[in-house]
C-alpha cells in the first residue's frame, strides 16, 4: 500500500514538473507591425519550438519600452528587450540592462564585433541587424533618378520631398549625418537648418508611416525612407525604387537586451543567443531586409540586393552614428527645429 501511495506520489510530481515546465515563459520586448510579427517567426518561434518556453511579446517603442524598464526597475516583467541605437545607450546609462555574458550566451561570438556594444565593462546591447535611411523615388513621376542626398534639392522637388522630423527615431542624426556631409561647421546649426528649411519640403514625417502613406498617395515622389519600409511598398508593386546616394546612407541597427533583475535570466539567455543563430538573421534579412550582424549568413541574391548597404555594398559602407553625439546635441536640434521649421 505504501509502495502504492509512493508510486502515485511520484507520479502526480512528475506531472507538476511537466506542468510547470510547460507552463515556463519569458517576455520579451518588441516593436509593432511587421517588426514585431518577424521577430516572432525568426527568433521568438523557433526558441519556443526547441525550449518548450513560451514567449510573450510586449508591443512599443523603444522610448515606451525604456520607459517600462525604468518604472519596473525594481522588479521587472520584462526579461530581453529590443531597442534601437541611442536609446539603447540611455537604457544602459539608467542600469536597467544586464551584462551580456559570452560564456553564457556562446553565440556572441558569432557576431560582429562592431555589433556588441559595451560601456563600463559590460556588454550592454548586442545588434540583431542593421536598417537604413537612404532615397525612395517615384520612376514614373521623377525624370532623372537621384545619385545624391543634394539631388532633394532639385527645383522640381519643390514640395514633393520629404526628410525625417526630429520626432523620428531618425531625424536627429540625419540631421547630423547632412550636416557633416555639407562640411558645416561643427556645433553650428544654422546653416544645416537653413539649408533644410529651403528644401520645401512637402512633409517633414513623424513616424514611417506617415512616409509610406505619402509616398503612396504621390503627395511625395523623392525623399529619405528606411530601406525596409522602401522594399515593402517596392514588393506591392508601386513605380518606386529605393537607392543608396553616393554620400552613403545613414544607419544603425536592432538591438536585443538582457533586462537587468530578470527573473528567467537563464531562459532570456537562451533567446538572445536563439536571435544570434545564422537562421534568425537570414530570416530576419528575409523578412525585414536587416543586415545581418552575425558572420557567414547565406542569403539570396534578391534579398542580398535590399540590404541597407545597397546591392554591392557592404556594413562597412554604413554610417553609423555616434550615439553619444547624437544625444548630446539633440535637445538643442529639437529645440531649434521647432524654431526655425516647425513653425515656418
Amino acid at each position: 500500500m505504501r509502495r502504492i501511495s509512493a508510486l502515485v506520489a511520484i507520479a502526480i510530481g512528475l506531472g507538476v514538473s511537466t506542468a510547470a515546465a510547460q507552463e515556463k515563459q519569458i517576455t520579451v520586448a518588441w516593436y509593432g507591425g511587421n517588426w514585431g510579427d518577424a521577430f516572432k517567426a525568426c527568433v521568438a518561434d523557433p526558441f519556443t519550438k526547441a525550449t518548450g518556453i513560451k514567449v510573450n511579446g510586449e508591443i512599443g517603442t523603444s522610448t515606451v519600452t525604456l520607459g517600462k524598464l525604468k518604472a519596473q526597475k525594481d522588479a521587472p516583467t520584462i526579461d530581453a528587450a529590443w531597442m534601437d541605437g541611442g536609446i539603447s545607450e540611455v537604457a544602459a546609462a539608467d542600469g536597467v540592462v544586464e551584462n551580456l555574458d559570452p560564456a553564457r550566451i556562446k553565440n556572441l561570438a558569432n557576431v560582429d564585433a562592431g555589433a556588441v556594444y559595451k560601456d563600463a565593462g559590460i556588454n550592454f546591447a548586442v545588434g540583431t541587424g542593421y536598417y537604413a535611411v537612404g532615397i525612395l523615388y517615384n520612376k514614373s513621376k521623377v525624370k532623372e533618378a537621384p545619385t545624391s542626398w543634394n539631388d532633394l534639392w532639385k527645383p522640381e522637388f519643390k514640395d514633393v520631398a520629404t526628410l525625417p522630423s526630429p520626432s523620428n527615431s531618425s531625424g536627429v542624426p540625419l540631421f547630423l549625418f547632412l550636416h557633416k556631409m555639407w562640411g558645416h561647421p561643427e556645433g553650428d546649426l544654422a546653416p544645416t537648418l537653413a539649408k533644410i528649411k529651403a528644401l520645401s519640403a512637402g512633409l517633414f514625417f513623424d513616424s514611417s508611416g506617415a512616409a509610406s502613406n505619402a509616398f503612396q498617395t504621390g503627395e511625395i515622389i523623392v525623399g529619405a525612407h528606411f530601406n525596409a519600409a522602401a522594399w515593402d511598398l517596392i514588393d506591392k508593386g508601386l513605380p518606386l525604387a529605393f537607392i543608396v546616394p553616393k554620400e552613403g546612407v545613414w544607419a544603425t541597427d536592432a538591438r536585443l537586451h538582457l533586462v537587468k533583475g530578470s527573473k528567467n535570466r537563464e531562459a532570456a539567455e537562451q533567446f538572445i543567443n536563439q536571435a544570434l543563430t545564422k537562421e534568425a538573421a537570414a530570416c530576419l534579412a528575409e523578412k525585414l531586409f536587416l543586415g545581418p550582424s552575425v558572420k557567414d549568413v547565406t542569403l539570396t541574391p534578391a534579398v542580398a540586393a535590399k540590404l541597407p548597404w545597397g546591392e554591392k555594398g557592404s556594413v562597412k559602407d554604413l554610417k553609423l552614428s555616434n550615439w553619444a553625439e547624437v544625444n548630446g546635441q539633440r535637445a538643442k536640434i529639437v529645440d531649434a527645429w521647432n524654431r526655425e521649421i516647425a513653425k515656418k
